[in-house]
């Protein structure tokens, strides 16, 4: 098992990719923190994956919430091993709809704490030789007309990635890794798709440009590429920023039949 007997720390983890994240560490054999907002989802979470997990209620909007969720991995399990900084507040918004009330909302949980939570455990990360993985997304290239404050935060979490990953490993020898996620069908895409006006059949009816494989990713596929770049296994690479995608999104050729 990659993960045997490692502690992971993944936010944002009682739903979609970050529960589908957890859920394989467990299979890999490490103990997991799960962690969200809802504690009723959170709590049958935990109780599928066994003994191996407990669960951490924290709003990362706030700034002490990082430091407990830190403290809530030691006092379960010791120590963390793997941070997985996947847990984002997904909004719709635009230039006109954009506030300050919530861009400095989505940055604090988009942003600001998975900095905060790499510096609450970094010192845990070093004891373990451990590593980070943050989920960011394909938006912050430039992202989508209607998601200007979670595409800023999400090009933010990019460069943090980079810019850690130059100085972390050198001197205390903790990776630090990256997904730029693409689309990628959860329980909540569904839903916010349904909200924007799609009918209840909208993944049968993606434009194959979207899904050359025929079919949308699933949190799992997602989930079995981080336990790979948790594991001891992936060393020594870090600082790697992958775009998990079915196409090449940069440099892209779309093909089509005339």
């Amino acid at each position: 098992m990659r993960l045997a007997e490692k502690v992971i720390l993944v936010t944002g983890s009682t739903t979609g990719i970050g529960r589908a994240i957890a859920a394989r560490c467990a299979e890999e054999g490490a103990r997991v923190v799960v962690h969200g907002r809802d504690r009723k989802r959170g709590q049958q979470v935990v109780r599928s994956l066994g003994d191996r997990a407990v669960l951490a209620i924290e709003d990362l909007a706030d700034p002490e919430a990082p430091g407990q969720l830190v403290e809530a991995a030691l006092a379960a399990f010791g120590r963390p091993d793997g941070l997985v900084n996947n847990a984002a507040f997904v909004v719709r918004s635009d230039l006109d709809s954009t506030d300050a009330a919530l861009f400095d909302r989505v940055i604090a949980t988009n942003l600001r704490a998975p900095m905060l939570l790499i510096q609450a455990a970094l010192a845990h990360l070093e004891a373990a030789g451990g590593s980070v993985l943050n989920i960011g997304s394909l938006n912050a290239y430039s992202g989508e007309s209607n998601l200007l404050a979670y595409s800023v935060s999400k090009g933010g979490l990019m460069t943090l990635s980079r810019h850690l990953a130059s100085v972390l490993y050198e001197r205390h020898k903790v990776r630090l890794n990256h997904f730029n996620v693409g689309w990628v069908l959860t329980e909540n895409e569904y839903r916010y798709k349904i909200e924007d006006g799609l009918a209840p059949d909208w993944p049968e009816r993606v434009p194959a440009e979207h899904i050359p494989s025929g079919r949308m990713t699933q949190p799992e596929e997602v989930a079995a590429a981080a336990a790979y770049w948790l594991s001891d296994e992936s060393r020594p690479f870090n600082g790697i920023v992958i775009d998990l995608t079915q196409f090449p999104f940069l440099g892209r050729i779309v093909t089509r039949d005339f």
